[in-house]
C-alpha cells in the first residue's frame, strides 16, 4: 500500500517517515533557477535527490516521532476532499495515507501531539477530515502545536481565496475544536523534542530539534525545499515570505549542524548529514537505518 515507510533513529526517538506524494521534476515554479544543468553540476543529488538529468526529486511526508512518553506527527501533508487549492492535482484528492499511517503502526487515535512547522497547503491537509460536510480533526485525542506568530499571521492575512480555503478547512477547525496550542518558537516540548525558530520560508516557520542519548536530529521543515539549495544558499523559493531572510536562515541553520553527526531530514526531502564545501554545503543522503 504506497510508498513503503522509511524509519530512523536518533537516541531513544524512532522516527518513521510516511509519503503522500512523491514528485520528479514538476517543481521549476518553486525554485525557478534550479534548471536542469545546475543540476547536473552538483553529481552529489544524484541519484537520492535528482535524476541523472538534473530533475529534482521530491516529497510531501509527514514524519511520526515516537519519544518514550509521546508520539508526534510532524506536519501533515495535503489532506482529502480539500478544495480551493491553487494547484489543480491537491483539490479534492482521495488517497488511502491515513490506511498507510495505520499500516506503520499508527492508528489515528494513539497520536497525541500533531506539530506544524507551519501553516502552508502542503503541510496541515490532514489536521482535517471531511464527516459528512464538516472538518473534524484527524487526530482526535491530539494536541495541535501551531506557532503563535505563524498561526496569527494566517489568521489576520488569508485574504486571497486559495490561503483562505486552507485555513477555513484545515486549521481553523482545529481551534474551533479546542484542540489548538499556540506555542513560541523556541517552544520545548519535550525532554527530547524542542523548536527552533526558522523564519522566511513563512512567518513563523519553526524546525524542530531532537536530542536524545548524546545523538542529535534536526527535521528542518521548509527551511529548503531541496538540498540543491545548500549548494546555492541564495535559491530562495517562489513560495517564499521574506527570500533575504530564508536565505539568511538557510545559512545559520545549515552551518549551526554542518560537519557534526546530525541526521537532518527536510520538509521535502529526505535524510542525510550536512558537510561544509566552500563557501556552502553539501548533503550526503542517508538510507532508512531503524529496524
Amino acid at each position: 500500500m504506497g510508498i513503503r515507510p522509511m524509519q530512523w533513529k536518533v537516541g531513544r526517538v524512532k522516527i518513521t517517515k510516511i509519503v503522500e506524494l512523491e514528485t520528479v521534476g514538476s517543481t521549476r515554479f518553486i525554485l525557478p533557477l534550479a534548471s536542469n544543468d545546475e543540476i547536473q553540476k552538483l553529481p552529489w543529488l544524484i541519484p537520492h535527490f535528482a535524476t541523472e538529468e538534473g530533475r529534482l526529486k521530491m516529497s510531501i511526508h509527514s514524519l511520526v516521532l515516537e519519544t518514550p512518553s509521546q508520539r508526534i506527527v510532524v506536519d501533515t501533508g495535503l489532506g482529502n476532499d480539500k478544495q480551493g487549492r491553487s494547484v489543480p492535482v491537491w483539490n479534492n484528492r482521495n488517497t488511502p495515507f491515513l490506511e498507510m499511517i495505520a499500516a506503520a503502526g499508527f492508528e489515528p487515535d494513539s497520536i497525541d501531539t500533531v506539530l506544524c512547522t507551519h501553516l502552508h497547503v502542503d503541510h496541515v491537509g490532514w489536521n482535517t477530515k471531511l464527516v459528512g460536510r464538516k472538518w473534524v480533526p484527524t487526530f482526535p485525542k491530539a494536541r495541535y502545536l501551531f506557532g503563535r506568530t505563524e498561526y496569527e499571521h494566517w489568521r489576520d492575512h488569508s485574504t486571497e481565496p486559495d490561503k483562505q480555503a486552507v485555513f477555513n478547512d484545515s486549521v481553523k477547525p482545529i481551534v474551533d475544536a479546542d484542540r489548538a496550542d499556540l506555542i513560541p518558537g523556541d517552544h520545548r516540548l519535550s525532554d527530547e523534542i524542542s523548536m527552533i525558530p526558522t523564519p522566511g520560508h513563512s512567518a513563523g516557520h519553526m524546525s524542530v530539534l531532537i536530542r536524545s542519548e548524546g545523538e542529535q536530529g534536526l527535521l528542518a521543515g521548509d527551511v529548503a525545499h531541496h538540498p540543491c539549495q545548500m549548494a546555492h544558499l541564495d535559491w530562495s523559493s517562489t513560495a517564499d515570505f521574506d527570500q533575504k531572510q530564508s536565505a539568511a536562515t538557510r545559512v545559520a541553520l545549515f552551518g549551526r549542524f554542518a560537519d557534526t553527526p546530525t541526521l537532518v531530514i527536510g520538509g521535502h526531502f529526505s535524510a542525510g548529514h550536512i558537510r561544509r564545501e566552500g563557501d556552502a554545503f553539501r548533503f550526503e543522503a542517508l538510507q532508512s537505518q531503524a529496524s
